[in-house]
């Protein structure tokens, strides 16, 4: 669960604030082009700077024969350095397909505005500490830390409260921070499964905050769903094994993430789907060089291959990554 609360406050934060130096530099979506050529696109070695205009940089990568459009993403962190993933889309490849934006004028009350965005603060500030924890098992997210962790309580009853207002926020608004607010509020609601298919519907929002906001409430109310089967909570994986594809580092991510709770119970016709909808993603993001990044397609990509979960966990721990994952790609290609 840590990884949807780091997932909460990396990302655009670090073009945005500082231009620290790359630690490691990750490229995914490759099929056809040689890496080498999107390297040499990119302009950015292990050891360089962040650029300062990653815009600009997308551009220019997407601008190389055979590629149709990039994304980059920094995160924290590699041995106190950035890491800089790349994502690319090759002409022809899959692609994952998102909504044009809404262009209504709708804002949130001032107070559910002001508290996400002290929390979004708050947030921030127990990322630097050590061993902060996510306890998803109410159907949201509940924080360890105790500031953090009252200002979700408090989102309750603002989502029961507002839950109109919310949902037509997030469907209608042309604000991008205005829908991702909603997206994360209003996973709170009470009516846990009355509000699963104004997430979905989210999961396919322009605005990757959104999405991103989306995924981890119903992550949450997958974890929910899964300890108390009879609430009528049903949760389709469809959309987070079509993310998989996204050019984007956190849809993937944190698809990943949720599909690894998704899949505890090997449910075989949503295994059979990872495999034929996201098995060369898979592949590619279990041998992401920064563990904690790959460890949840690791797990997935073992559970397609039909291993038990000792085996994923004790090939990993034994560092027999590679030579799993080579094994697998032969098996079922």
């Amino acid at each position: 669960m840590r990884l949807l609360f780091a997932g909460l406050i990396v990302g655009a934060t670090l073009f945005a604030q500082i231009s620290p130096t790359v630690g490691l530099i990750e490229i995914y979506g490759l099929r056809k082009v040689p890496e080498a050529r999107v390297r040499k696109a990119l302009g950015i070695p292990e050891g360089g700077k962040l650029p300062t205009n990653k815009a600009q940089v997308e551009d220019r990568i997407a601008e190389v024969p055979g590629i149709v459009a990039a994304s980059l993403m920094a995160t924290c962190c590699a041995e106190g350095k950035a890491i800089l993933y790349v994502g690319v889309e090759e002409k022809g490849a899959r692609h994952f397909e998102v909504r044009t934006p809404p262009e209504q004028e709708l804002d949130l009350p001032d107070l559910i505005t002001n508290s996400y965005r002290k929390f979004i603060a708050t947030v921030a500030e127990v990322a630097h500490k050590e061993g902060p924890s996510e306890d998803l098992t109410q159907g949201h997210s509940l924080l360890s830390d105790p500031d953090a962790r009252d200002i979700q309580l408090r989102f309750v009853a603002l989502a029961d409260k507002y839950t109109s207002e919310l949902r037509k926020v997030l469907h209608e608004s042309g604000d991008d921070e205005q829908r991702a607010i909603a997206a994360y509020v209003i996973g709170y609601a009470s009516d846990r499964a009355g509000v699963v298919n104004d997430l979905e519907f989210a999961l396919k929002d322009p605005d990757d905050t959104v999405r991103s906001n989306a995924i981890r409430a119903l992550a949450a109310l997958g974890v929910y769903a899964a300890l108390n089967p009879d609430a009528g909570v049903r949760i389709s994986p469809t959309w987070f094994i079509e993310m998989l594809n996204s050019i984007y580092w956190t849809d993937r991510n944190n698809a990943a993430v949720a599909l690894v709770n998704m899949t505890e119970s090997r449910d075989a016709s949503v295994l059979e789907q990872l495999r034929e909808r996201a098995l060369p993603s898979l592949i590619e993001m279990a041998k992401w060089k920064h563990l904690a990044h790959a460890l949840p397609a690791y797990i997935l990509l073992g559970r397609v291959a039909g291993m038990p979960e000792k085996e994923i966990q004790d090939t990993w721990s034994n560092d027999r990554r590679d030579q799993t994952i080579a094994a697998i790609t032969k098996k079922l290609k």
